[in-house]
């Protein structure tokens, strides 16, 4: 049974995550909001990651953070305050999380790190300039920490698109916005948080034990085709 930290596990792909794993690993989650899942295996902190100090936590496996941003303005309405937050919320809580449980997680059985990027990093959207600019961030962060910490903890993120959870409720809320997002994707569909969740179960398990410093691109198909 391995031990999880998840940063984020109260809501949206975090707590698919945390309902994915908590049949057959201890899972330690950090968030703001207590998650409605009660289990032998899971252990809740409350906790603001920017703004609070980082519970210890003696032992663990893998991290993986969470907590992301859509703020989805023209360049004219983004303040440098927009900026700033979406960068501390993307990109320096993930960097104090690795960096409080990094000596922890090296210890760990084939140790690893999920992060979250966006699709909006490698496809040029309109009003993406903060999140896009934030997340290239953390695509930068995991390729320099995948060869700094190789061989010892591997890194890794996923970009989804659209995703059904909270976060992106605006974009999804009414019947003629999801038909809209939908037809958009190649595929036809857009995510939901449980498919994301698989992926980053995978990237933390020993099944991924030759993967690291790699974007990988939940797409439906809307970066990498042209229909």
């Amino acid at each position: 049974m391995k031990h999880i930290i998840i940063i984020g596990g109260s809501k949206g792909i975090g707590n698919a995550l945390l309902t994915t794993l908590l049949a057959e690993h201890k899972v330690t989650n950090i968030s703001r909001t207590v998650p409605e899942q009660q289990h032998n295996n899971l252990v809740h902190f409350t906790c603001d990651v920017l703004n609070d100090e980082l519970p210890e936590i003696s032992s663990a496996d893998a991290l993986v953070y969470c907590p992301g941003s859509i703020n989805l303005k023209p360049i004219s309405r983004l303040s440098l305050e927009d900026f700033r937050e979406d960068f501390e919320i993307n990109v320096l809580g993930a960097v104090k999380a690795i960096q409080k449980y990094l000596p922890v997680i090296k210890n760990g059985t084939n140790p690893s790190i999920v992060l979250f990027s966006t699709v909006a990093a490698k496809l040029g959207m309109p009003f993406h300039a903060s999140i896009a600019t934030a997340k290239s961030g953390v695509e930068g962060l995991v390729k320099s920490l995948g060869a700094e910490l190789a061989p010892t903890v591997r890194i890794n993120a996923i970009a989804p698109t659209v995703t059904n959870t909270d976060l992106a409720s605006k974009l999804l809320r009414n019947e003629k916005m999801i038909e809209a997002m939908t037809e958009r994707h190649p595929l036809k569909k857009f995510l939901n948080p449980s498919e994301v969740a698989e992926m980053a179960a995978f990237l933390i398990s020993e099944k991924a034990a030759s993967i690291s410093g790699q974007i990988f691109e939940m797409d439906c198909g809307i970066v990498t085709f042209k229909l």
